[in-house]
């Protein structure tokens, strides 16, 4: 457990680390090339190494340094693993070495934590039924652990459902320009959390394969194509740069989040959109983007492509005047934690009257008082409710080293912030 001890934050710039979702992404096309690739600025933390792992026991040379990841891709050759694929509670791991795995030799099985046990993964291995693989969930409920047949992958035509993970999709379009005869996958539902498709596509593009494209409701790969080696530049992670633009909301100080600019495809970076209609100034700058705190004011958001803001949005509310409205995030509820679920109790135990709802959530902004926050294990509750002890006493984070699923620097970033 760690106390957050309220102290005045002085205007300045943080640095947060490389992307989690692209670190994913690069790492899988980086395996599946055709020889070795540099990704910099990746992003260390449970969650990667957890892929990375996976990638190691499916037979790919991984080398780690301080500011870089060097990879040897094998064309999509990859190793039988007798042994299961441990992968935690990293559902973005589980859903793409699903997929991957199809690819290579005899049975994969791949597994997590109890709580990843819980998580959905049936439209997925049902995509991958649709192209020919055979894969099922052991337990014979939608959820991991799976059991997945590698062999050559035809491909064809695919329909998805993607209203619970846009990962599903993601994870088809990683493997497409390996299959024979590419994918032509039909959205039927969502997907949510569309930007992720967006660096998906972005990531493909990079390493040199064809991807076409109608909106979000249809995807065609053409097949027998070769993701092409080379250097991959991981940019900050929205996300992460999140908590400290709220800080500033919060405390009403200038922070600047250096290497981010709203041209990312990373949908997070529009948090700063959602700030400055409460009230904040956004100053965007070409090594930067910097939030400059204000008076705050509650909103009504559709949060639907930004979920993982959820949590962070949710604590800047509690500061701010009137109700906000945070609509159409059904999916987060199969998160790391149920996280509206979380979200909304938490608020209630520190003052603040909330309401957890089938979609979203109703916060009443008010005086927050100091309280033990539970986190679910949860990296994002964590990190979100830290925020109130800037301004709040007798905040405490329990299994504050939850936070090394995504982000395992946050407490001393954290405390540079105080400390500006």
């Amino acid at each position: 457990m760690i106390e957050i001890k309220p102290q005045m934050i002085n205007s300045g710039e943080i640095n947060v680390p490389g992307s989690k979702s692209y670190t994913h992404r690069s790492l899988i096309t980086a395996a599946l090339s055709d020889s070795i690739c540099i990704i910099q600025n990746a992003l260390q933390s449970e969650d990667t190494r957890f892929t990375i792992a996976g990638l190691e026991q499916l037979g790919i040379k991984i080398h780690q340094a301080a500011e870089s990841i060097v990879v040897h891709g094998t064309k999509g050759l990859f190793s039988p693993c007798r042994q299961p694929i441990y992968l935690g509670n990293s559902g973005t791991s589980m859903r793409f070495l699903t997929a991957v795995a199809s690819l290579g030799k005899e049975i994969y099985t791949l597994t997590g934590s109890e709580r990843m046990q819980q998580r959905p993964i049936m439209d997925l291995v049902y995509g991958l039924k649709q192209i020919g693989v055979n894969a099922h969930s052991i337990h014979h409920n939608g959820c991991p652990p799976v059991h997945v047949q590698g062999g050559p992958v035809i491909g064809g035509r695919i329909v998805l459902n993607c209203e619970t993970s846009s990962q599903y999709l993601s994870a088809l379009l990683l493997i497409a320009p390996y299959t024979e005869e590419g994918l032509d996958i039909h959205v039927t539902h969502g997907p949510v959390s569309k930007p992720y498709i967006d660096m998906t596509v972005d990531v493909m593009k990079q390493f040199g394969v064809d991807i076409r494209r109608d909106g979000y409701s249809r995807f065609i790969v053409p097949g027998r194509q070769v993701y092409r080696a080379g250097s991959f530049t991981v940019e900050p992670d929205a996300s992460q740069a999140g908590y400290f633009w709220a800080a500033a909301a919060i405390s009403g100080a200038d922070i600047k989040v250096k290497g981010i600019t709203p041209q990312s495809c990373q949908g997070d970076v529009h948090f700063t959109q959602l700030l400055e209609a409460m009230g904040c100034k956004i100053i965007a700058e070409k090594d930067g983007i910097t939030v400059c705190g204000r008076p705050l004011t509650a909103i009504e958001a559709d949060m639907a492509d930004m979920p993982d803001m959820v949590p962070t949005l949710a604590v800047v509310a509690a500061f701010a005047e009137g109700t906000t409205y945070i609509r159409n995030v059904a999916h987060l509820k199969v998160k790391e934690s149920d996280r509206l679920l979380s979200v909304a109790t938490e608020l209630s135990r520190i003052g603040i009257s909330t309401t957890c709802n089938d979609s979203g959530l109703v916060i009443q902004g008010g005086k927050p008082h100091g309280a033990v926050i539970h986190t679910y294990g949860d990296h994002r509750i964590a990190m979100s409710f830290a925020l109130i002890g800037l301004r709040i006493p007798g905040i405490f984070i329990e299994d504050e080293s939850c936070v090394e699923k995504s982000f395992p620097d946050f407490w001393k970033v954290f405390e540079k912030l105080k400390k500006q």
